[in-house]
């Protein structure tokens, strides 16, 4: 999983299992802080990383228990990357889904992708202006 970014990057291993969600979405939380995101912002994203993690753990493969989710958050001059991965996914739901749309309405752009068996989701947060 790659980005052509100048910036940060921070990359954070998890198992695939709903106890470890508090922690990304805390690290979520505390990036955007850093970046001056707003409080709004900051809970919208922090639901999205939950939302498309929760995306991953459903589809991983016959609930794999040694399975991970690799983040990764970029820092751009002009926004904030977050990607989610995991080999082993099983089909994700279709975008027309409510999770989807849930994203859509989250964050300002969000994309998947699959390379190499490893499923993605990733989230674009155009960074505030300070």
């Amino acid at each position: 999983m790659t980005h052509g970014v100048d910036g940060d990057v921070l990359l954070l291993d998890l198992p695939a299992a709903p106890a470890f969600l508090p922690v990304l979405r805390t690290a979520t939380a505390g990036l955007a802080t850093r970046l001056s995101f707003g409080l709004d912002a900051i809970e919208d994203l922090r639901l999205a990383v939950d939302e498309a993690a929760g995306l991953m753990m459903a589809a991983v493969d016959n609930h794999d228990a040694s399975a991970i989710l690799n983040c990764r958050f970029d820092v751009t001059e002009t926004e904030l990357l977050i990607s989610i991965g995991a080999a082993g996914i099983g089909s994700l739901p279709p975008r027309q889904s409510f999770d989807w749309r849930v994203l859509d309405a989250l964050t300002g752009s969000v994309s998947t992708e699959l390379h190499n068996g490893v499923t993605t989701v990733r989230l674009a947060q155009p960074r505030p202006r300070v």
